[in-house]
């Protein structure tokens, strides 16, 4: 079963299309209170949480991420955890340790487990690529299989579970970047770009006087599971499937891939990324309060479903080319 599927829950009511675009818009705005600009890191963070899929965040410090992810689960009235990834971090600082304590008034010793930050609904892996692969490995098993085991005692993790990880873009000295077979199981890489000048007056504006913006929630957990459910449920044609698979496949460099793929491409995406679009397409959807996905969905999340999973060869560092400029020119060639 791959990281990207969900429990279902067929006793659930499902909501009609109206009251899902009516969450979504009101999870936009809650959101919108708090962050200033970012529409299409905030559209691109829902479409992944409503599919059931984790993300990756690239972008410099102070640009909001942690307020973010925080507002997120406000809104939703979900538990918040932080992680921040350090060289010294222990997988048991993420899953949580046994420990021995003792009954003062048998004397006996029993063993108790001590549940660690993992066990939330919304994560926010601050700085993931700070700390060494075994405690990287620990936090994607966990997320991969929503149980944590320790000492041989598997632990059921809280729904939903949403992992927000970041990477600084900079200060990469000491830093252990993540395995090709790890990064493909973040439904999204998502990019967060400095503000604009009228964004950034606003934000020094809000930030620097006692103004402190209430957000008020707009769904539960239980809530967030149906429509993890509705979402795969959304329908697609023949010719959207066609689509999403023949742009998967033409990232591979190979005898029929496009020049510029075969010139500058190292290793093509794998079939987790035809699967990412095909949810993301099912979830923009079902937030635009539409019945059925189509073409412009697979396109729309494109660039946040390939980015991480197309790797660049010596030649396209060469030339400075990036994996988005690469996508970009295969949207473009493509035609649903």
């Amino acid at each position: 079963m791959h990281h990207l599927e969900t429990a279902r829950h067929p006793t659930a009511t499902p909501m009609t299309l109206g009251q899902v675009a009516e969450v979504a818009g009101r999870l936009e705005r809650e959101l919108g209170k708090a962050i200033v600009g970012q529409q299409r890191v905030i559209r691109e963070i829902l479409i992944a949480f409503l599919a059931g899929g984790h993300c990756l965040l690239r972008g410099v410090p102070g640009l909001a991420k942690t307020l973010l992810i925080k507002t997120l689960a406000d809104a939703i009235s979900l538990k918040f955890n932080r992680i921040q990834f350090t060289p010294d971090l222990m997988p048991s600082d993420i899953l949580g340790a046994e420990v021995i304590e003792e009954d003062r008034s048998t004397g006996k010793r029993v063993i108790r487990f001590i549940r660690g930050p993992i066990f939330a609904n919304i994560i926010l892996a601050d700085e993931i690529n700070r700390t060494p692969p075994k405690t990287q490995a620990a936090l994607l098993e966990a997320m991969q299989e929503y149980q944590v085991t320790v000492s041989g005692e598997r632990f059921v993790l809280d729904r939903p579970l949403f992992v927000l990880a970041t990477q600084n873009p900079i200060e990469q000295e000491g830093t252990y970047p993540l395995p090709e077979a790890q990064l493909d199981r973040f439904m999204f890489k998502i990019v967060i770009d400095y503000p604009s000048i009228e964004e950034e007056r606003q934000i020094l504006a809000m930030t620097t006087g006692n103004f402190r913006p209430s957000v008020a929630p707009v769904a539960d957990g239980a809530e967030i599971e149906r429509l993890h459910t509705m979402v795969r449920d959304v329908p697609v044609a023949e010719n959207v499937i066609d689509y999403a698979t023949r742009l998967v496949r033409a990232t591979r460099p190979g005898g029929d891939a496009p020049e510029n793929v075969r010139k500058w491409v190292r290793w093509g995406a794998g079939p987790r990324a035809g699967q990412a679009l095909l949810l993301g397409a099912k979830a923009r959807a079902l937030l635009d309060g539409r019945s059925a996905a189509a073409p412009e969905d697979v396109s729309a999340v494109a660039l946040p479903v390939l980015r991480h999973r197309v790797l660049m060869n010596f030649q396209a560092e060469a030339d400075g080319i990036d994996a988005d400029m690469v996508i970009d020119r295969l949207l473009k060639d493509t035609r649903p």
